[in-house]
């Protein structure tokens, strides 16, 4: 089965090879080296993908020059600018990638289009944004509610053991919100624990 196609199951188990071949059809492979970026801060792009092969980041670049890291994404994770998608304003997000990495690529019109032409895309895109929403609600609440060692702490037990196996320490310490030295600070005040 299609990479795309398993994940798109894991929300619509009922989508038939009829409604999964308009899509298909539409699907590109694209490359990324590291360093290079999906999206960038200020750009525009109604694509989405489904992440293949390779690790990316999504951060939002602050005036001040500082970066952001709210997110990572890994094998089988679906990325895009989905704001920019909705709006079709500019991205206030870019999306790096952080090792070579693989993506299967399609524009947001045709999703829109299949939301029109068969009912089952529109219940893939109605659980998608809930899925979403959940997922930034929780991440909001993580950095208003918890203290640094707390967020560190919630990552060690979460299921996202992948940030910590394969992004380097100092994007951790971004994603946490706390600088490299602090999460060095954390990490040994949570070893000597255990």
């Amino acid at each position: 089965m299609h990479p795309l196609r398993a994940y798109l199951h894991r929300f619509i188990p009922e989508l038939t090879d009829a409604d999964w071949h308009p899509l298909a059809q539409a699907l590109r492979v694209r490359h990324l080296a590291r360093g290079q970026h999906f999206i960038q801060a200020g750009g525009y792009l109604a694509e989405l993908a489904l992440l293949l092969r390779g690790t990316c980041r999504l951060y939002y670049p602050r005036p001040d020059g500082e970066e952001r890291t709210t997110y990572f994404f890994f094998e089988n994770h679906l990325l895009a600018d989905y704001a920019g998608c909705l709006t079709g304003q500019a991205s206030q997000l870019s999306i790096q990638a952080l090792v070579d990495t693989e993506l299967v690529v399609f524009n947001y019109a045709v999703l829109r289009h299949l939301y029109d032409e068969r009912p089952v895309y529109e219940r893939f895109g109605r659980l998608l944004a809930e899925y979403h929403l959940l997922g930034t609600d929780a991440r909001l609440v993580e950095h208003l509610l918890l203290s640094p060692e707390e967020r560190y702490r919630a990552l060690l037990t979460s299921g996202k053991t992948k940030i910590l196996e394969r992004i380097p320490q100092h994007l951790v310490a971004n994603y946490l919100g706390v600088t490299p030295v602090s999460l060095s600070r954390i990490r040994a005040r949570v070893a000597r624990e255990h």
